[in-house]
């Protein structure tokens, strides 16, 4: 599923071989990253807003869309703007309504599939900045929003390349995945996060669902939080139908963007399966599957002291080609 050279594949760190060592090390064992960032507030259309940090002063702007409660403090993101910014670019890490600190003002939040606001900022800073190249990356949750919009738009947008990491293709497919074997203790973290997040929300006043505090507590997975959460405040009949209507795997055949997937076959967050098949996708969507590298992991190097983050070089080099 990849046209790359045998040489130049993501090969594992010896010492970080299984898959929840991939997953787990750049979150729990990962040096934090040095990085000033400048934070920005966009005011939306629909009265709520959009926190953007931004890193680098001039050049091509580079979106970053996180994941499932991600922040620019996730390492993941911070090690990449800290590669975009040496590269001469500027990044701008998007935050999900209610992620960047501060809960959101309207009764609802983010899903995989909101494609509204990624879609206002890239055309907000297009009419910024007429001439200035824009590409997108996006992890797990993000990389799902980012495939599904790419999709939507087909040619109407404004980037000039993407990329995607660790995307959950086929969203019931993965929330069934994680109520099995070690993977449940990803679910509980999660999950335990986002019912954090709806708490302060109910703080705020800006929570309308008939859910109690009580109720709340009682959810343990992503379907019983999707089921009682998600859908019924984005205006889903149900988890199923959120699924159905927001998993990026059916979107894939439409994108006309130059577009780069990462994916391990390993990842503890997903089965294999939900990966689209090279006749699933247009050539202008490049897949490139590892048999290991985790969830947004992809750890190489020869010693745990001098680890490698290969997506941070890997991405990039793609987008040089294009910005």
């Amino acid at each position: 599923m990849s046209d790359r050279k045998a040489d130049d594949r993501f090969r594992p760190a010896w010492w970080l071989s299984n898959r929840h060592l991939q997953t787990i090390w750049p979150v729990l064992c990962r040096r934090h990253v040095p990085l000033e960032t400048s934070r920005e507030r966009l005011e939306l259309p629909d009265g709520d807003f959009l926190d953007v940090d931004w890193v680098g002063r001039r050049g091509p702007i580079v979106i970053v869309l996180h994941g499932l409660q991600g922040s620019a403090e996730s390492n993941y993101a911070r090690g990449l703007l800290r590669k975009i910014e040496a590269r001469g670019w500027r990044g701008a890490l998007m935050y999900f309504r209610g992620c960047s600190g501060e809960p959101n003002r309207l009764p609802r939040s983010y899903h995989s599939g909101e494609t509204a606001d990624i879609d206002w900022f890239a055309r907000e800073l297009r009419q910024r900045e007429p001439g200035t190249p824009l590409a997108a990356v996006a992890f797990s949750l993000g990389g799902n929003v980012l495939l599904k919009w790419l999709g939507e738009s087909r040619a109407d947008n404004p980037l000039r390349a993407a990329v995607a990491v660790s995307t959950p293709f086929e969203l019931g497919a993965a929330a069934d995945s994680m109520e099995a074997g070690f993977s449940r203790i990803y679910q509980w973290y999660l999950v335990r996060r986002l019912k954090r997040a709806v708490h302060a929300k109910m703080s705020n006043g800006s929570f309308e669902l008939a859910l109690s505090s009580a109720d709340l507590d009682r959810l343990r997975t992503f379907r019983e939080f999707d089921e009682a959460v998600t859908a019924p405040m984005h205006g889903f009949r149900n988890a199923e139908d959120y699924y159905k209507r927001c998993s990026s795997r059916q979107f894939v055949d439409r994108i006309e963007t130059p577009t780069l997937v990462l994916h391990s076959s390993d990842d503890p967050l997903m089965h294999p399966s939900i990966i689209p098949r090279p006749g699933e996708h247009p050539a202008n969507v490049r897949f490139e599957v590892s048999p290991n590298g985790g969830h947004v992991g992809f750890i190489s190097g020869p010693w745990p002291w001098s680890a490698r983050y290969w997506l941070e070089d890997r991405i990039p080099d793609f987008l040089q080609a294009h910005i």
